[in-house]
């Protein structure tokens, strides 16, 4: 019986970075499209534990957090271009519910979509700002509001 040597370390984690690079641009481009860490898992042929701890180790988030950022992302973009309703936009960007859409849009940007959209028509910032401005926070650390209305 023939034995292969096993890989170099680095080989192995040249390869599994690329399969994660793979897994990114995947979500970058189809992130309105129902994705979900198995499927994107046995695309690159990982178990979902392993590409969730491998793409968190390389990019410091989970491949969930990482859609959930991106749909975050182009919402934004489309509130503020505002030719959209905000269910319109959820559907858009591939949530399938309305209410867990303003729950994470929330989560993200420190305010409900709508208020997002209110607030972006009263700024006019050019849209080259705006994108590095308005970056939805990862994580839940969006800041909470410092007034309450009554």
């Amino acid at each position: 019986m023939h034995r292969v040597a096993p890989r170099p370390p680095t080989e192995q984690r040249l390869r599994d970075l690329a399969a994660l690079r793979r897994v990114r641009d995947r979500i970058d481009r189809d992130y309105a499209q129902p994705l979900d860490v198995p499927a994107l898992a046995r695309e690159v042929h990982m178990s979902a534990g392993h590409l969730s701890r491998q793409f968190r180790e390389a990019y410091g988030e989970s491949p969930y957090s990482y859609l959930m950022t991106r749909r975050i992302e182009r919402a934004m973009t489309l509130l503020r271009r505002g030719d959209l309703s905000v269910t319109d936009i959820c559907f858009e960007v591939g949530f399938s519910s309305l209410g867990t859409f303003s729950t994470r849009f929330s989560e993200l940007v420190g305010m409900p979509p709508s208020v997002y959209r209110r607030d972006a028509e009263l700024l006019s910032i050019p849209p080259c700002v705006t994108k590095r401005v308005t970056r939805p926070i990862r994580n839940r650390e969006a800041p909470l509001p410092t007034t309450r209305l009554p």
